[in-house]
């Protein structure tokens, strides 16, 4: 069922799988770090909470929505998500922001949320796609198959803002909460 090089690395690509069989749950998701789901049929991956030591997700070619459910993976580096049926970017965006905040790659290749000319989009949708990811990520290194360079991270703060991670948002209301009034 499963063609493992490892028990670190497990590819289960070409399953016509909706979901992972407790089996597999159990006995491998803590030693696992790199997951193959391409070519299956998940839309739902809240069942990753399991997979503590995951850094790797290559889910390519499931039919996934804006709307997906991922589990909250504050290991996860790399993400691949291309050809699917991704339409909302921010709705997706906001999603990747709170689950993965470490993430350094993503690929959204084919998908009508990621403009390329290989797509129908104009190249100016192309570089907005860009440029709005990028503001919202602000560890990415690689998106789709390009390197985030300094000048795009520069111009995608420019145009989006310095968009906080919910831990970076707390804490700056807690040190205006904490800051003493002047009542003279």
């Amino acid at each position: 069922m499963s063609a493992m090089t490892d028990s670190k690395h497990i590819s289960l690509a070409y399953q016509g799988m909706r979901d992972l069989s407790e089996n597999i749950l159990i006995q491998q998701a803590s030693e696992v770090e790199s997951l193959d789901l391409s070519n299956n049929k998940f839309t739902d991956f809240k069942f990753l909470i399991t997979f503590p030591n995951l850094n790797t997700l290559i889910v390519d070619h499931n039919g996934i929505q804006s709307h997906v459910k991922f589990a909250s993976l504050p290991e996860l580096h790399t993400l691949w998500v291309n050809h699917n049926k991704i339409s909302n970017l921010s709705v997706f965006i906001a999603t990747i922001v709170q689950c993965f905040p470490k993430l350094r790659f993503l690929s959204m290749m084919d998908n009508e949320a990621a403009p390329s000319y290989f797509n129908g989009g104009s190249y100016q949708q192309y570089l907005d796609y860009r440029q709005y990811v990028i503001s919202h990520l602000p560890t990415l290194e690689v998106l789709d198959d390009q390197p985030v360079t300094k000048e795009q991270r520069e111009e995608a703060q420019r145009i989006y803002g310095r968009h906080l991670t919910s831990s970076q948002s707390t804490k700056r209301k807690t040190r205006r909460k904490s800051r003493p009034t002047d009542h003279n």
